[in-house]
């Protein structure tokens, strides 16, 4: 769409804004989880809408949207390398910045030369009216809130980046984890309605996408509307709901606390053809003593026993695990005691994260602080311990047949697909197999690159 609009140019101390007539541009850059992905094509579609077009984030673009992370701590390097990115590719582009960071450090983006707008947890889905109504300015304005008085809920997801869509059905956290600032980003434990998820997966079905992954903050506690502490439903009843929609579309239930994981979720997973047998479920700690200082709402004894139940009902099911290294207080025994457990338990992967010290979390007041250093050496071995876990799974895998969804990638000739139980196959590039279900025979693992081969059982048409 060609039309009017303001754009930024930088001279001296001052911006100026000058009225063009021209296709206007929007790139977007996405950092962290799931969750901003889906919430990134969002607020794409409203931009597109508004008449923009999205370009790459490496292309000259009017807009530059960085969608930031605080998880760790490279939250603020990562944020100034790419808005350095943006002003490379266009000087005169207005650079906005929304995500948790955002919300979180706000004053602090403000003073990253070139940053035009800094926009906190309840204004990153109105990026059109600030874009509007951008006037002259000699810093980055700044649009934040009160955490606390956030309760809105907006529905997003993903498009257009991978086959598998990323809905948002849930958002903020109730829980207060001693390393954890997201509840200070993102507020709240609140959910959308099980209405309003159904008529977002028609929508995503209706687009072409053969499977979504469920996302929230804390997914298992859906069912708290906007500004409500008491659950209107319960988790349980959104994959009821979805289970029995006639679609022709898979679901993965993404990250998911241990203690909202229950035996009746588990066994609905069992029995259903749409929804995969694949689960991640953060640990953080092997350790009893260290879930205890993280104030994680079980012990390893539960942990247990929702593995145990999967893999009785589902024997092949994927089963993958967050955990921190180096968290203050833990020992060497404590860390030891962490790799037996998952050395012996039946899970699949691993997802390693070396503990950072977070501004205004019970955590960083916490002694004895492990040294950087160490923590670093407990993550490389849980890292190797997660590639012995990986081809261990992948080689369990070896001769069974599976239904696997590929992806439009084509990396030198070859491309790649996920099963039900989230074994990563490769077979030589066919367009007519982009974004289709296909049954196939998983081949041998490679016990380098845990690279899985497949032999196509079925006729393929376009």
């Amino acid at each position: 769409m060609k039309g009017v609009f303001w754009n930024v140019k930088f001279s001296g101390n001052c911006y100026f804004c000058t009225l063009m007539t021209r296709e206007s541009t929007v790139a977007f850059h996405t950092l962290g989880c799931k969750l901003n992905f889906a919430e990134t094509s969002t607020i794409g579609r409203q931009l597109q809408a508004a008449g923009y077009k999205k370009v790459s984030f490496s292309d000259t673009a009017d807009v530059y949207v960085i969608n930031t992370c605080s998880v760790t701590e490279n939250a603020d390097r990562e944020c100034r390398q790419h808005v350095n990115r943006a002003l490379a590719a266009n000087p005169e582009g207005c650079v906005i910045i929304i995500g948790c960071y955002a919300q979180l450090k706000p004053d602090a983006i403000a003073t990253i030369p070139g940053v035009s707008l800094v926009l906190g947890a309840s204004e990153k889905f109105n990026i059109p009216h600030y874009l509007q109504k951008l006037k002259k300015q000699t810093e980055a304005q700044v649009f934040s809130c009160d955490i606390a008085d956030h309760h809105q809920f907006t529905s997003s997801y993903s498009e257009g980046d991978r086959t598998r869509v990323f809905l948002k059905v849930q958002d903020g956290c109730d829980y207060g984890c001693t390393f954890c600032t997201i509840p200070l980003a993102r507020g709240a434990s609140r959910s959308n309605t099980i209405e309003n998820v159904i008529e977002n997966v028609k929508q995503i079905v209706d687009r072409g996408a053969k499977e979504i992954v469920l996302t929230g903050v804390n997914l298992g506690d859906f069912g708290k509307l906007p500004g409500e502490k008491k659950h209107a439903t319960e988790f349980f009843q959104l994959v009821s709901a979805l289970d029995a929609l006639d679609a022709d579309i898979r679901f993965r239930i993404s990250s998911i606390e241990p203690n909202l994981l229950t035996e009746e979720i588990i066994e609905l997973v069992s029995c259903s053809k749409k929804f995969m047998p694949h689960f991640h479920i953060p640990l953080q700690s092997g350790s009893d003593k260290i879930l205890k200082l993280m104030r994680r709402r079980y012990l390893t004894s539960h942990y247990t026993s929702r593995i145990n139940k999967i893999k009785k009902l589902m024997p092949d099911a994927c089963i993958g695990v967050d955990v921190i290294t180096g968290f203050p207080g833990e020992t060497e025994e404590d860390f030891l005691q962490t790799y037996k457990y998952l050395n012996e338990a039946d899970i699949s992967y691993l997802h390693v994260f070396t503990y950072s010290e977070r501004a205004n979390t019970p955590a960083i007041e916490m002694k004895p602080v492990v040294p950087v250093a160490e923590r670093k050496r407990r993550t490389n071995m849980l890292r190797i311990l997660s590639e012995k876990k990986l081809g261990i799974f992948y080689r369990s895998q070896e001769g069974k047949t599976a239904k696997v969804l590929f992806e439009h990638e084509n990396k030198n000739g070859i491309m790649s697909g996920y099963s039900e139980n989230y074994v990563r196959v490769s077979t030589p590039f066919n367009n007519e197999m982009v974004n289709k279900v296909i049954e196939c025979k998983i081949g041998a693992t490679d016990n380098d690159s845990h690279e899985v081969n497949c032999t196509i059982l079925e006729s393929i048409t376009a």
